[in-house]
């Protein structure tokens, strides 16, 4: 860690010290700025997963004719680590992760996945056992990012699928979450949380709004779109600002990692899509987002569906990666 983050951080703590809780307490500022406690000022750009299902494919299959095109358009491209009860220690893993990040001065981005009920139990379905569980989890995951920089998208899906939980855990859902969100608030100063919001067709601009709200949205960043899906970027935008105007403030990210064709109206592994623009800033988008990231794993399946029959959610397929790479 450089000197001057060093002494950032020390100006932050103290800082952060004599306000006590209020800066939680505010809504994000309109504009992103560059100041201490932004991560995007500590870092010399994102982060790089050497462990990512891609780079270990490719260390594991040196010798395959499309080795190097995936290692050249994937594994070295920055994207997000997905956390959830495969994980193991969650402290130790969010600690290892983000620390490893520090030591190269890349910003992590680590996206939380463990809410009790996840994804209605479709294809990705699972989570924490209980209520009790997912809050000792969530907040041993943000102690393992203490003050280093991070990106945190906080469970996706989740708000978009309040809809699929049974009425009576409706508001033990959005406690989770608000609980979540007030782990990253108090606990990460130099990270930027997002509550992940849909994408750019899934729940009303003004609903989702509403949920987000009730979530304690303001506390943190902003909120994430696009999360494993296809929408174009412009979709995510409009969708984006939509949302924001309903808040009241806050920014958003995109994930652009499989949007480069945009949607043909299918989520589970559709044919035909493309790997969108690389994890950059998002200023040159719109100046309400702050970053097109690659959330979802490019070549890692949906679930048993579309062109990825027969490969389990989360399981990197070479075959589903290059016909990402060719826009097949």
């Amino acid at each position: 860690m450089s000197s001057l983050r060093k002494a950032l951080l020390s100006l932050l703590t103290v800082s952060m010290v004599a306000i006590g809780n209020q800066s939680a307490l505010a809504m994000p500022s309109q504009e992103p700025t560059q100041v201490a406690g932004d991560p995007t000022s500590m870092t010399s750009g994102f982060y790089v997963d050497p462990n990512s299902n891609p780079a270990t494919w490719v260390r594991q299959n040196p010798g395959h004719a499309d080795a190097t095109l995936i290692r050249t358009q994937i594994a070295e491209k920055a994207g997000g680590r997905w956390f959830g009860n495969w994980s193991g220690d969650i402290t130790a893993a969010t600690r290892s992760f983000t620390t490893a990040a520090d030591s190269a001065d890349k910003l992590p981005i680590l996206i939380a996945y463990n809410i009790p009920g996840r994804d209605c139990g479709s294809h990705s379905g699972g989570g924490a056992g209980s209520p009790e569980a997912y809050r000792t989890w969530i907040s041993r995951f943000a102690d393992g990012i203490g003050t280093r920089p991070a990106v945190v998208i906080i469970e996706p899906d989740a708000l978009a699928q309040l809809d699929c939980v049974p009425a009576a855990e409706k508001q033990t859902r959005l406690d989770l979450l608000k609980y979540a969100v007030n782990q990253f608030a108090s606990k990460n100063p130099n990270t930027w949380a997002y509550m992940d919001g849909g994408n750019a067709t899934w729940i009303e601009a003004g609903e989702m709004a509403r949920r987000l709200k009730l979530v304690e949205v303001g506390k943190i960043r902003g909120f994430a779109l696009n999360t494993s899906n296809y929408y174009t970027t412009a979709q995510s935008v409009t969708k984006g600002n939509a949302i924001r105007g309903a808040v009241g403030g806050g920014q958003f990210v995109i994930d652009t990692s499989r949007n480069g064709n945009g949607s043909n109206g299918e989520w589970c592994n559709p044919a035909g899509r493309k790997l969108g623009d690389t994890s950059r800033n998002g200023n040159h988008v719109s100046g309400t987002v702050d970053m097109l990231l690659w959330l979802k794993v490019p070549g890692d399946s949906d679930g048993s569906c579309g062109i990825g029959t027969g490969i389990p959610a989360g399981t990197f397929s070479p075959v589903l990666a290059k016909r990402l790479i060719t826009g097949s």
